[in-house]
């Protein structure tokens, strides 16, 4: 069997960068997971000594917090600025950005809609950055539009994992009745080009295992795409969770993995699939 890895996979910079913030500040504690993926955190907690905290009231006054990826709201950061934590934001600037732009167009008088999911951590950071709460929504289908009360000119975000093609769906039902729209592409490129390579990985392969934490959104997207072309496709979060089964008379397994996941975990899924079969080729 052949295993070939697509031409675009695992951390983006956001990624990167957060864990060498964290691995720069030993003993430190993380306000949420840094990033969803199990398996890195717990290297981070062995090596490095990163805590992890879910709720402000758990964090001590004293020693450094580290703001996970995905951002956490407005209230929450200038919470502890004022409890004089020692406060290194590790937010993907890919995050940030559409927190700004929420921030300026609320100010300008627009009504912001954001195209994403309502209990994802950086939807919930991002739509406190506007100016009047009740004036901001969220929403994944077009249809959840109609009874919004829209003033008259509407900015729309998305979150940074969703795909292209569900974004200009909001878009366009707005158009059809907003006389001023703005619209602010924030999917981050590097989502693009993971699921670009993916979608074209699974059009040829026999069977597609996409690695990446189970709450990951981007990790949920990628499988999502590779069952269009490959109905064999697999979302798993490291090796253990391979079935031997998945694999017989394949003749070409196809791997992606999401933006959280290290290159460590993917080689560890690598290793026991050539365990659990012959592989002429890895590519």
């Amino acid at each position: 069997m052949k295993i070939e890895l697509a031409s675009s996979y695992g951390f983006c910079f956001g990624v990167k960068r957060a864990i060498e913030i964290a691995e720069e500040h030993k003993g430190s504690v993380t306000y949420g997971p840094l990033i969803h993926n199990k398996d890195e955190i717990n290297r981070l907690k062995v090596g490095f000594n990163i805590g992890l905290v879910e709720k402000l009231e758990d964090i001590e006054k004293e020693g450094t917090v580290v703001i996970r990826t995905h951002g956490i709201p407005k209230d929450e950061l200038a919470a502890l600025e004022q409890n004089e934590h020692n406060v290194i934001d590790a937010t993907c600037p890919y995050v940030t950005t559409p927190q700004n732009i929420v921030k300026k167009m609320s100010e300008d008088g627009y009504s912001i809609v954001i195209f994403g999911d309502k209990d994802h951590p950086e939807i919930k950071g991002v739509v406190s950055y506007a100016d009047d709460l009740e004036d901001a929504f969220i929403v994944l289908e077009p249809e959840e539009l109609e009874e919004l009360p829209l003033k008259g000119k509407v900015a729309v975000v998305s979150q940074t994992t969703k795909k292209p093609e569900d974004f200009a769906k909001i878009v366009t039902a707005l158009m059809s009745t907003r006389k001023e729209i703005r619209v602010f592409n924030t999917i981050c490129n590097a989502t693009f080009e993971n699921q670009d390579a993916a979608a074209e990985l699974a059009k040829d392969a026999d069977v597609m295992i996409v690695i990446g934490g189970k709450h990951s959104s981007n990790t949920k997207q990628l499988h999502s795409i590779c069952m269009r072309d490959c109905d064999d496709s697999y979302l798993i979060e490291n090796e253990t969770e391979l079935d031997a089964t998945w694999f017989e008379e394949k003749a070409f397994c196809g791997i992606s993995a999401g933006a959280s996941t290290p290159d460590w975990v993917v080689q560890n899924v690598i290793d026991k699939i050539q365990s659990l079969k012959k592989v002429d080729k890895v590519s």
